[in-house]
């Protein structure tokens, strides 16, 4: 086990605090990477998914409690309780828990398990508990977000509990938002096999919207790049698509995979080939020059070529 600081932002100031987790192991541990996601982003990702809490909750009283490690005593497994957040309700003196579980695999009693995390969390703590579960399927399946226990003669209680269903979300609907969750998450959500390339540059155009600062942008880059991977020929797509754009410089300065040579060598491929056809066209190599801003010598190479 090792303790691993982190920052959390809050309106007026960033406050240092600790949490432990296990060491990382060599394979992708997706409830973890969501975990890290909506620890560090737990304001934005209430703002875009759940607005009616994020309009209640007093964002300066946030404090994460530590991780819960409950037991299964008839199963034999230990389950761990992702997210568990104190936070306090607007002009009042109400303290709450807030409890996120996400789910990247299907589980058949899931909502069970839900009830049983909160039963112990509220055991534990006495305090209104609020739980959010986040499906993350690469499917899209009908979840149950709520557990009876009852009988025929007699109803003992219902339990229910909020749930986003990332594979049911259309992506376009968040390209306004101006929010590092959901730009990370755009990956996760409902999108055609076709618009991958399409989804690529409205995340990337989100990211020179938001102007993070580099440690906040490359996790978000990282995260969005772990669920949405494009081949070779799509990244020459790309590339393609953003040498036509006028602020095409632009996306050098993003993080991880755009470096600046990949970056350079799409919008010179995509000079070239706008070049091409001024010159089928007709345009003079001087006109040319001063539209494109390329030097004479290589539109004369071009010339020759074509």
């Amino acid at each position: 086990m090792v303790v691993m600081p982190y920052m959390k932002e809050t309106r007026a100031s960033y406050e240092m605090v600790t949490f432990i987790r296990e060491e990382q192991r060599n394979y992708v541990s997706h409830d973890q990477l969501f975990k890290e996601l909506i620890s560090h982003f737990f304001e934005e990702f209430m703002d875009v998914f759940f607005p009616a809490v994020h309009a209640n909750i007093d964002f300066e009283s946030i404090s994460p409690l530590s991780e819960e490690l409950f037991t299964d005593l008839i199963k034999g497994d230990n389950r761990r309780v992702d997210i568990v957040i104190e936070a306090r309700l607007k002009e009042t003196d109400t303290l709450i828990v807030v409890h996120v579980e996400p789910q990247s695999s299907y589980q058949k009693d899931f909502h069970e398990r839900m009830y049983l995390y909160f039963s112990l969390l509220y055991n534990k703590y006495r305090k209104p508990i609020l739980p959010i579960a986040v499906f993350s399927y690469d499917e899209q399946r009908t979840e149950q977000n709520q557990f009876t226990v009852g009988f025929p003669f007699f109803h003992v209680l219902t339990y229910n509990f909020l749930m986003l269903e990332l594979k049911k979300k259309n992506w376009r609907d968040y390209l306004e938002s101006n929010n590092p969750v959901a730009a990370a998450l755009l990956g996760k959500m409902g999108y055609k096999e076709e618009e991958k390339v399409q989804v690529k540059l409205e995340f990337l155009r989100m990211m020179l919207k938001m102007e993070l600062n580099p440690a906040r942008a490359r996790f978000i880059n990282d995260f969005f790049e772990q669920y949405l991977k494009l081949n070779t020929e799509e990244e020459e797509e790309l590339m393609q698509e953003i040498s036509r754009l006028d602020n095409a410089e632009e996306f050098i300065k993003l993080p991880n995979s755009w470096e600046e040579r990949g970056i350079r060598k799409g919008i010179q491929q995509g000079k070239e080939a706008v070049i091409i056809k001024m010159l089928a066209e007709g345009f003079s190599i001087d006109t040319i020059a001063k539209v494109t801003e390329m030097d004479r010598n290589e539109i004369e190479k071009l010339q020759k070529m074509n």
